[in-house]
């Protein structure tokens, strides 16, 4: 039993605050209200602090050696956009109650040959024939797989049969088509895909002469950092048309834009990071060797843009990372730093917390979370200032509730696993892959 006492709580929904009191027994609010008096409750006393739902990063790429720093930072929930639902599973089962975040995953992506990440392993498979696709489907709906996730190679004709398998199971399907030379957003919408990452296909929509390897000529054609708003609006009708949901991930693309002059801060997680050199070494290579600047970073812009146009237009565009892709998307800091660009784009911080908590966990489908309410799980950040009048105050944490436990940001990283106990784990997970004929890489 616990009771937070005299904490501003935000309203999501329409964003004022009020001084109130909340009961939380195991994982779920009981009572919200005033003047509270819980017999044999713990008292967490939050007088001049900010409380919030907790944060949802919708497009992640979690590990063990990683997955607690999220909660650190005051992430409760990731959407894990491809994967090993097998690796997952502890996860998966402890539902936010332990100290990693609540994890929805998809299973291994579905590619195309030779495949972007090379032949079959436990994480991709490349498919090339109708059967074959089936087959997978079915693989992942069979191991607990929450969605699907196509990638952009991908034959169309495959990855339609597998959006009409994953529909025969009441799936979503995600994909990734910033590869693609036969896909575009508009043909993944048609297909019926529910989710295009990073906002990819849209760029190849609006100008069909266009792909990632396309000629510097041709990239010279597209007005990068003044986007034609007219095209956007064009494509973004036929989108909200299919209810396509957007996770533009523009922390992911501004990261590579900035290179070695990347976006960083004075936060506890960061400074871990740092001094567990074993972690994210190849981030500091590719900065200092810009890779990706031109081909994903000159593309923040328009990526802003189509994501805050779609939303003006009432589609759904939510908050995600890609972490750890590319370089410096800290674990659950890039999440406070995907909050920053969306107010960058033109969201409100109000508008860019509601795609974060309450928005995120509709897109979720999941109805009791993302909001501090009754009978809601008891996922809240605890503030010590206002987010609304500064969107950088959501990293100001004095604390995190979740499971029923309330944590600080120190007692979350000491729970990181060590070097030796990662290559302990990584080997047992190997043998565990190498039983059901997986590759592990």
């Amino acid at each position: 039993m616990l009771l937070l006492k005299n904490g501003y709580l935000l309203n999501i929904e329409i964003g004022n605050y009020e001084r109130q009191d909340i009961y939380i027994e195991q994982n779920i609010i009981k009572r919200i209200g005033s003047n509270l008096h819980i017999e044999g409750a713990e008292i967490v006393d939050c007088t001049g602090k900010w409380l919030i739902p907790g944060l949802i990063d919708m497009h992640v790429h979690i590990k063990k050696h990683f997955a607690n720093y999220f909660t650190a930072a005051g992430i409760t929930t990731v959407r894990n956009t491809a994967g090993s639902i097998i690796e997952l599973k502890p996860f998966i089962d402890a539902d936010g109650k332990d100290y990693e975040p609540r994890v929805i995953s998809a299973d291994r992506m579905i590619d195309g040959p030779p495949g972007l990440w090379g032949d079959d392993t436990a994480y991709n498979i490349n498919v090339d024939n109708v059967l074959l696709a089936k087959q997978e489907v079915d693989r992942q709906v069979q191991l607990g797989a929450h969605f699907i996730k196509v990638y952009g190679w991908l034959d169309p004709e495959f990855m339609e049969v597998v959006v009409q398998e994953a529909k025969k199971h009441a799936l979503e399907v995600s994909s990734d088509i910033l590869n693609s030379k036969k896909v575009n957003a508009i043909d993944a919408a048609n297909m019926g895909i529910d989710w295009l990452e990073h906002s990819s296909g849209i760029i190849q929509a609006m100008y069909p002469h266009w792909y990632l390897d396309s000629p510097k000529e041709v990239w010279d054609t597209i007005p990068w950092d003044n986007p034609d708003e007219e095209k956007i609006v064009s494509v973004c009708k036929q989108l909200l048309e299919k209810n396509v949901k957007l996770c533009p991930t523009i922390v992911l693309y501004d990261q590579m834009r900035l290179a070695e002059d990347y976006w960083t801060t004075n936060h506890e997680v960061v400074q871990h990071i740092k001094e567990s050199d074993y972690l994210f070494k190849y981030w500091e290579h590719g900065a200092q060797a810009k890779s990706g600047q031109f081909s994903f970073g000159i593309q923040t812009k328009m990526i802003q843009k189509i994501a805050y146009i779609y939303y003006k237009m009432g589609g759904t565009v939510v908050t995600g990372t890609d972490t750890p892709a590319g370089i410096f998307t800290y674990p659950g800091l890039a999440l406070h730093r995907e909050l920053q660009l969306f107010v960058d784009a033109g969201f409100t911080p109000l508008e860019a917390l509601q795609q974060a908590t309450m928005n995120a966990a509709k897109a979720l489908k999941i109805n009791n979370l993302g909001e501090i309410k009754e009978d809601y799980i008891a996922d809240i950040l605890v503030l010590n200032e206002d987010p609304l009048r500064q969107i950088e105050n959501t990293m100001k944490m004095e604390c995190l509730v979740k499971g029923g436990t309330v944590y600080t940001t120190k007692q979350l990283l000491e729970t990181i696993p060590s070097e030796e106990e990662m290559t302990i784990y990584v080997n047992d997970l190997i043998k565990e892959f190498e039983k059901l004929g997986l590759k592990a890489e």
